[in-house]
């Protein structure tokens, strides 16, 4: 099992690092939330690095079709993560990130899409559905991902969030979303934030440092004049909060993508040369 840097938290680990064996006699390993899995109607996953068979700056576990990657590789490396959820690339949705909040309900009608077959959409930036044995995917190399699980309706959510979708109000956007078409209560949701930049790593200038006005203390003063570092973490967490999420139901990772980027894809420690990692998530077949 590859060693990580981890944030320290007073529970312990709140990501489980999994392994399983390829057939190339390899190892594919990736992320799971425990806190997603006590729901009992979820399969899903975070893809690490390791374990696919994408080559160089790729290498090798990259889910990008759009980064000059071999699309032979990178349909190897989804059937092994399929086999690994126990679904087929079919069963597979996938967004069109463009830093938005918009959300699209994905129906059976939506399999495949960005996977084996063109999308008929752009600019959405999460997934919903009630539909068992659909997988979403979403696509990260520092932004924030966002997992949504309301177990009292069998619905899902999925999110992208960087800097622009997190000042709107992604994680609120979501629930609202999620209430709307499912009835879902906020109060009733297991949300995680999964693998993404830290604070310590993630330094940024006043033009956006000054658009977190609203987000108490996610804001703090850089290691030179005029630069800031940026707690997403925690400004997703309090976008979770003032929806109505329940803090105690809220779990927030303890891996960050750039501190570990022979682990996991940062688009900040690589300068923009990486693949991308991908977040899924299903519901179970009844």
């Amino acid at each position: 099992m590859f060693w990580v840097v981890r944030a320290e938290r007073a529970d312990g680990p709140v990501l489980r690092q999994n392994e399983k064996a390829t057939d190339d006699g390899g190892k594919l390993e990736f992320l799971t939330f425990p806190s997603l899995e006590a729901t009992g109607i979820v399969k899903h996953l975070f893809t690490t690095r390791l374990g696919g068979v994408s080559e160089g700056e790729f290498s090798s576990m990259n889910l990008s079709f759009t980064r000059g990657d071999r699309a032979g590789h990178v349909a190897e490396n989804y059937r092994r993560i399929g086999e690994a959820l126990g679904c087929v690339l079919e069963d597979m949705v996938a967004s069109h990130q463009t830093h938005t909040t918009n959300i699209r309900k994905v129906s059976l009608e939506d399999r495949g899409k960005g996977i084996t077959s063109p999308r008929d959409y752009e600019d959405i930036d999460g997934l919903m559905t009630d539909v068992s044995g659909i997988v979403l995917v979403t696509y990260f190399a520092d932004c924030v991902p966002l997992f949504f699980v309301d177990a009292a309706h069998r619905a899902i959510g999925l999110a992208h969030s960087g800097w622009r979708g997190t000042v709107a109000g992604m994680g609120s956007c979501m629930v609202r979303a999620m209430e709307a078409a499912y009835g879902t209560r906020p109060e009733e949701l297991s949300v995680a934030i999964g693998p993404s930049i830290c604070a310590g790593c993630y330094e940024v200038g006043e033009d956006v440092a000054g658009q977190f006005g609203g987000f108490p203390g996610v804001v703090t003063p850089g290691r030179v004049k005029g630069k800031y570092q940026l707690d997403l973490w925690e400004a997703n967490r309090q976008n979770l909060l003032s929806a109505g999420v329940k803090s105690e139901k809220i779990a927030v990772t303890d891996i960050c993508t750039c501190c570990n980027d022979s682990y996991l894809f940062s688009h900040r420690a690589s300068h923009g040369r990486r693949g991308n990692m991908g977040a899924f998530l299903g519901l179970k077949e009844i």
